[in-house]
């Protein structure tokens, strides 16, 4: 079937409603979108709408491509994959989980779509791949759930190993259920393997590029994303999503000039299309990106601008978490302790949103002297770990641990416990780099690594806090604050 260049301009008010712009990675349809080829059993005249709903898909465009699929079933009732692309449209492998809401929604739709006899056997296999996402939803873990899905879009893509689309969606759903513990980055190996093919035949491939630059973030793996991370905002060139996310091989390169350029231009067309979530998410991106180039004054006055959104609610975890991360790093990586100290968590903020409040205001009063008031903010965190693990959400307590190892090492430092300081953020330093990071954050505000090698130096340990500092480097490239205690060690280490 002869491929299709999706290509439109349609107004960002027909697609995103007030909820839907604060949706994770949702944002109105671009005006170009890609080249996919998507056969179907539906009926010849929606086949370019059909494939426009799952080009949509590729960029996560999820309340565009639930729309547009829907249109789909109105104009071809008999399409039955126009109802399994409604719950795809539900299911956002990449972040958090669906809402009871959206759960709902999902089954529904591929309820029906298992419904309709005039699927072909590919087209059941697709569905019925799906459905295993939402079986039993309300017993079992979105974790196992996704992981029932992944193994079946195994068999999808083994049965159809032409069908580019089962290859990539197979290789997202690699991505998805990778276990952020594995550092051997064994899934996004796997999945990089079925996509570099594609992307090699099919260059404007939206999935293709964009699958490959989420398995390619990771310190190991990010030099091998460059082809695709500056392609996949050519690909898509109007939506907000393409524009950014160059950047996550960008900061975990160090090449923060690019960086800035690619969130600059995704922060402009998220306003444009009045996606909310997106356009803090490239803010967030864009203050770390500043503040690592040395443009404080420009990191500030993107800080300053969110008080132009009005009220922001730390309940959206995108919003909340890229809101409330850019003023706490602007504090902490300046060394402004009393604004720190000052910072409050956004109103209905997540435990391990609320957490970065908590530990940047520890960490503040131990460094500016005032160990003990940093007591309710160490508690806080605690709490806040002890909701996340009684939640299941282990990733995130893991997380918040992390912090509160932190917070108190500071707080030992401060009182005289120098040894146990060390002790306990070098912990807090093996812990951290247990885990990937995850999308939603550029990375720690403060890696424990390079915390290490400041309270190292600190201590007038300079060689022991050059070999912190140039392993911090390993993990995060270009980091000003590692650079300059680097060469400051190293100084010191020569005296």
């Amino acid at each position: 079937m002869k491929q299709i260049m999706v290509m439109l301009a349609i107004c960002a008010a027909t697609y995103l409603s007030p909820a839907a712009s604060q949706e994770m990675h949702s944002h109105p349809p671009p005006e170009k979108l890609g080249t996919v080829t998507f056969p179907t059993s539906c009926a010849p005249g929606v086949r370019n709408e059909f494939q426009r709903s799952v080009a949509l898909l590729h960029s996560f465009a999820y309340t565009a491509a639930e729309q547009s699929f829907r249109k789909v079933a109105v104009a071809d009732p008999n399409c039955a994959m126009a109802h399994w692309g409604i719950a795809m449209s539900h299911y956002h492998q990449l972040w958090s989980p669906p809402s009871p809401d959206e759960l709902r929604q999902g089954q529904l739709e591929i309820t029906q779509a298992g419904h309709f006899d005039g699927a072909t056997p590919r087209e059941k296999q697709y569905i019925a791949a799906a459905a295993l996402y939402y079986k039993d939803a309300e017993h079992v873990p979105p974790q196992a759930r996704a992981k029932a899905y992944a193994d079946a879009m195994a068999g999808v893509a083994q049965s159809n190993p032409t069908d580019t689309e089962a290859q990539g969606f197979y290789a997202l759903s690699l991505i998805a259920t990778a276990p952020p513990e594995d550092r051997t980055h064994a899934n996004q190996k796997r999945a990089a393997a079925i996509l570099e093919p594609i992307y090699r035949n099919q260059p404007d491939h939206p999935g293709a590029a964009h699958y490959l630059i989420h398995a390619y973030d990771s310190s190991e793996l990010a030099p091998r994303g460059l082809a695709a991370a500056r392609a996949y905002s050519k690909i898509a060139p109007s939506a907000p999503h393409a524009l950014h996310m160059p950047s996550h091989i960008f900061t975990r390169l160090g090449l923060w000039d690019d960086s800035i350029a690619s969130n600059l231009a995704a922060r402009a067309a998220a306003h444009t299309q009045g996606d909310q979530g997106e356009e803090l998410h490239a803010m967030d991106y864009l203050t770390y990106a500043y503040l690592q180039r040395g443009r404080d004054s420009d990191a500030e006055r993107v800080v300053t601008d969110l008080q132009s959104m009005g009220a922001l609610l730390g309940g959206d975890f995108k919003v909340g978490y890229a809101a409330t991360a850019m003023p706490v790093r602007l504090a902490i990586e300046r060394g402004a302790w009393s604004d720190a100290a000052a910072l409050q968590p956004l109103p209905q903020s997540a435990p391990h949103v609320a957490a970065l409040v908590y530990w940047a205001r520890a960490v503040a009063n131990a460094r500016a002297g005032h160990p003990q008031e940093g007591d309710a903010d160490i508690a806080n965190l605690e709490s806040c770990r002890q909701q996340l693990k009684a939640a299941g959400n282990s990733y995130w307590a893991t997380q918040v641990d992390v912090l509160g190892k932190e917070a108190k090492a500071w707080q030992l430092a401060a009182s005289a416990r120098p040894a146990e300081a060390v002790q306990l953020l070098r912990a807090a330093a093996d812990q951290e780099e247990s885990l990937e990071k995850l999308p939603v954050t550029p990375g720690p505000v403060v890696p424990a690594r390079e915390q290490l090698g400041d309270l190292l130096l600190s201590q007038d340990h300079p060689v022991a806090a050059l070999r912190e500092f140039r392993a911090a480097l390993v993990d995060a490239p270009g980091r000003r604050g590692a650079l300059i205690g680097e060469a400051k060690a190293a100084t010191e280490s020569t005296h």
